[in-house]
C-alpha cells in the first residue's frame, strides 16, 4: 500500500450540519481542496457514524478525493451518529428523500460547481443506486460497491425465497446494537442525552419488519432499482467481489443500464473496498480507478473509461480449499458487453438413478461466512464433509474450463411433503479428493413459481425446478472434476422448513447443470492491468491489547450423544479502539447458531452485543447491551430482543420485545 501525502491541492476539513426541508439537521464532515474555484462534490451517506465507526476508512479516501479537486462529503443518515431526527427502516422513503435534499444542498453551495457524484460500499452503495433512481438533477455519476439492485432476492434477508438465518438474524441484531448507540457529546453538544432517549423510545427491531414480509411484495420492491432500471440517469460504475454476496448486481446493471455510461468491475475480493488489501487479493488502485470515473463524468475529461471493456472481471485459477487466501491466482479478462458474446452455456446432464436426498440438518456448518470481510475464518473449508451429506454428481475436466457468470441448474424433484428447500453447490474437486467451493444457490420449494408467492408442493408430485447459482469467475484445470452437490438443508444460511427432514428424491433423468463457459483467449493475458493501491495517510487509531484470551472466529461444537451442533461466530467487528480525539470505543459480539441434526424445528439463533463509548476528559461513559434470539415451531418464528443502555452507572433505557411471526413462506 502506497500512502499518498502529496496531492495537486492542499485540503481543509470541517464538520457542519446540513439542513433538511423539515428542519432536521444531518451531521456532515467535508474535505475540500484549497482553491478559489467551485469544484464537483462527492457524497457518501451512511448510518454508520462518521465520528467513530467509519472514521478510519473515511480517512483513507475522502482526503484523497479532496486532494484531487473534489469536495468530498461524508454524512450520517437521520437518527444515527450525531445527526438529528429519529431512525427508520433501512432505505426507507425518508432516508432517500433526505439524500436527495443533501445532494441539492451540496450543489447549491458556493464551493460546489453544481455537479455531484455519490459513492459507497454496502449500505452506501445501496442508497447510491436508490437515490440515483430518484434522478436528482445534480447527481451525474455513481460508484456503487458491493451493493444490490434487488432487496428481496439479493440482500441479507432472503435467498431463493428462503429466510437467510445467518444474516437475517445477524444483521438485524447488529443494527439493533448500532441504532442504540448514543450521540457523541463532543459533536452533538449538551443535548446528546435527550437526543439519545428520543431515539431509543422509537427503536423497533428491524427483524420484525423483515419477517413480516416473507415473499417479494411491495415492501421489498421499494428501493429495488431492478423494478425500473430506466429511472437511473447517472453514469454507474458497479463493483463487486466473488466472495461478496452482492456480486450478481454487477451483471444485472450491465445488462439493463445504458451501455455508454455503465461499467462493471468484479475482482476476487470480499465485502471490502478493493484497495484495502484485505484477503482475498490481489488489491488494486481503486481510488485511482474511481478518479478516472469522476473526472470523466464530473469534469468532462476524457479519461478513457468509455473505451474500457463493459466488464473487467477476475477469473481465479483453481486453488486448494482454505478459510483465508491472501491472494488468489488468476487473471483479468475484459468483456465487450453483458451478456458477453465470449460466454457460451454448456449443459452437463446428470447421470444415474433416482436418489433420495435427506441431508442432516447441520449440513452447511462448513459454508463459511455469508459476508466475508477478510478475516482468517471467512471462507469455506474443504467441502468433503458437506459433499458427504449431499447427493453429488461429478464431471471430468479434459481441458481447462473457464466459467464466467451464473451457473444454472434444472432439477427434477419428487417431494412427499409440502415444504422444503433445495441447495446446489458447485465444487472444484482436485485429484487428491479435496473439494473447493466455487459457488452455490438455493431455492425455497414454495417459491419455485415466483418469489412473489408461496405455493406448497403437492405431496407426491414430481416437478422440474430451475434456479441460478451466484456468479463466479473460476478456471477448472484438466484432471480435476466439476462437482454438483445437492442437499435438502443448509444451516445456518437457510432457515429449515417444517417437515423438510423428509427431503426429496432427485431424478437425474431430466436434470442438468448449465455452466457459463468463457472461451480462452491469448488476448486476455496482460491486456487489463491496474495501478498499485494508494490511499491518504491513515487515521492515528490505537488498538490496545485485550487482557482477555482471544476466542475462535468460528467454532463448531458437536454433542455426539444428543446429535446437536452449535456454531459460534465472532464477527470480529470490534475490540477496543482509541481515536485521536480521545474517544475510547469498545465493541464485542458473539453469534450462536444451534440445531439438532434430525429436527428442523430445533433451529435457534442468538446474538449478543456490548458497546462502550468513553471520553475520560468529559467524564462520559455510555454502554449498550443487546440480546437477539430466534426460535421456531411449525407455525411461527418466535423472536426475542432486548436493549439495555446506561449512562455511567444509571440505567437510562431498558426494553424487551417478544413476538411470534407466522411462517407464511419461510
Amino acid at each position: 500500500m502506497h500512502l499518498r501525502t502529496a496531492f495537486p491541492h492542499a485540503t481543509t476539513c470541517e464538520d457542519l450540519r446540513i439542513p433538511l426541508p423539515d428542519g432536521t439537521r444531518l451531521y456532515a464532515r467535508v474535505w475540500r481542496p484549497v482553491t478559489g474555484d467551485p469544484v464537483p462534490a462527492l457524497l457518501e451517506y451512511l448510518p454508520y457514524r462518521l465520528s467513530d465507526w467509519t472514521a478510519p476508512r473515511d480517512a483513507q479516501r475522502h482526503p484523497y478525493y479532496a486532494g484531487h479537486g473534489y469536495a468530498s462529503v461524508r454524512v450520517d443518515v437521520r437518527g444515527h451518529g450525531n445527526s438529528e431526527g429519529l431512525p427508520g427502516d433501512e432505505y426507507d422513503a425518508t432516508e432517500l428523500a433526505d439524500g436527495v435534499a443533501v445532494i441539492e444542498w451540496l450543489a447549491a453551495q458556493p464551493w460546489c460547481d453544481g455537479r455531484v457524484g455519490m459513492f459507497g460500499i454496502s449500505w452506501g452503495g445501496f442508497n447510491s443506486l436508490q437515490i440515483a433512481a430518484l434522478a436528482p438533477e445534480p447527481l451525474k455519476a455513481v460508484v456503487t460497491v458491493c451493493s444490490t439492485d434487488d432487496r428481496y432476492d439479493n440482500d441479507v434477508h432472503y435467498m431463493g425465497g428462503s429466510v437467510l438465518a445467518v444474516d437475517m438474524h445477524a444483521w438485524a441484531a447488529t443494527m439493533l446494537a448500532f441504532v442504540s448507540r448514543p450521540p457523541d457529546p463532543r459533536y452533538a453538544g449538551e443535548g446528546w442525552r435527550d437526543l439519545w432517549l428520543s431515539r431509543l423510545e422509537h427503536v423497533e427491531p428491524l427483524l420484525h419488519t423483515w419477517l413480516d414480509h416473507q415473499t417479494r411484495d411491495a415492501y421489498w420492491r421499494h428501493g429495488s432499482v431492478c423494478e425500473d432500471y430506466g429511472a437511473i440517469d447517472a453514469a454507474v460504475l458497479a463493483v463487486g467481489g466473488w466472495h461478496d454476496p452482492y456480486r450478481d448486481t454487477v451483471f444485472r446493471l450491465l445488462e439493463h443500464l445504458p451501455a455508454d455510461r455503465t461499467r462493471g468491475l468484479i475482482g476476487p475480493w470480499s465485502h471490502q473496498y478493493p484497495d484495502r488489501g484485505l484477503p482475498p487479493g490481489p488489491a488494486i488502485g481503486f481510488l485511482q480507478e474511481t478518479l478516472r470515473w469522476w473526472d470523466q463524468w464530473l469534469k468532462d475529461e476524457d479519461t478513457g473509461v468509455r473505451r474500457d471493456p463493459a466488464l473487467r472481471a477476475w477469473i481465479s485459477d483453481s486453488h486448494p480449499p482454505a478459510t483465508v487466501h491472501d491472494t488468489l491466482p488468476g487473471r483479468w479478462v475484459g468483456e465487450p458487453s453483458w451478456p458477453s458474446p465470449n460466454v457460451t452455456t454448456v449443459p452437463l446432464a446428470l447421470q444415474g438413478h433416482p436418489v433420495p436426498v435427506r441431508s442432516p440438518q447441520h449440513t452447511g456448518v462448513d459454508a463459511g461466512r455469508f459476508f466475508p470481510f477478510g478475516n482468517d475464518a471467512d471462507l469455506p473449508p474443504d467441502q468433503r464433509e458437506e459433499d458427504a451429506r449431499s447427493a453429488c454428481f461429478d464431471f471430468t475436466v479434459d481441458e481447462e474450463t473457464r466459467v464466467l457468470g451464473r451457473p444454472r441448474v434444472r432439477l427434477r424433484l419428487r417431494s412427499d411433503v409440502p415444504r422444503g428447500q433445495v441447495v446446489a453447490r458447485l465444487c472444484d474437486v482436485a485429484p487428491d479428493g479435496s473439494s473447493t467451493l466455487v459457488t452455490r444457490g438455493a431455492l425455497n420449494l414454495s417459491a419455485r413459481h415466483g418469489r412473489d408467492r408461496a405455493e406448497p408442493w403437492p405431496p407426491g408430485a414430481t416437478e422440474d425446478v430451475t434456479f441460478e447459482l451466484n456468479g463466479i469467475g473460476h478456471a477448472f484445470p484438466p484432471g480435476h472434476r466439476v462437482r454438483l452437490a445437492v442437499s435438502s438443508a443448509y444451516w445456518p444460511w437457510i432457515w429449515p422448513q417444517p417437515g423438510s427432514e423428509a427431503g426429496f428424491t432427485l431424478d437425474p433423468d431430466g436434470s442438468v447443470l448449465e455452466l457459463p463457459v468463457r472461451a480462452p483467449s491469448s488476448a486476455d493475458d496482460g491486456t487489463i492491468a491496474f495501478a498499485a493501491p494508494e490511499q491518504a495517510p491513515p487515521l492515528d487509531v490505537r488498538t490496545p491489547a485485550s487482557p482477555a484470551a482471544p476466542r475462535p472466529e468460528r467454532l463448531v461444537v458437536r454433542d455426539v450423544a444428543a446429535g446437536t451442533w452449535r456454531l459460534e461466530v465472532d464477527p470480529r467487528y470490534g475490540g477496543t479502539r482509541v481515536y485521536p480525539d480521545g474517544l475510547e470505543f469498545t465493541e464485542d459480539a458473539l453469534e450462536t447458531y444451534t440445531i439438532q441434526e434430525a429436527d428442523p424445528l430445533s433451529a435457534r439463533t442468538r446474538s449478543e452485543w456490548t458497546v462502550r463509548l468513553r471520553r475520560p476528559d468529559l467524564g462520559w461513559d455510555a454502554r449498550v447491551r443487546t440480546r437477539s434470539e430466534i426460535t421456531c415451531d411449525a407455525a411461527d418464528f418466535i423472536t426475542s430482543n432486548e436493549v439495555i443502555c446506561t449512562d455511567g452507572d444509571e440505567v437510562l433505557f431498558q426494553r424487551t420485545w417478544e413476538r411470534r411471526v407466522p411462517r407464511t413462506a419461510g
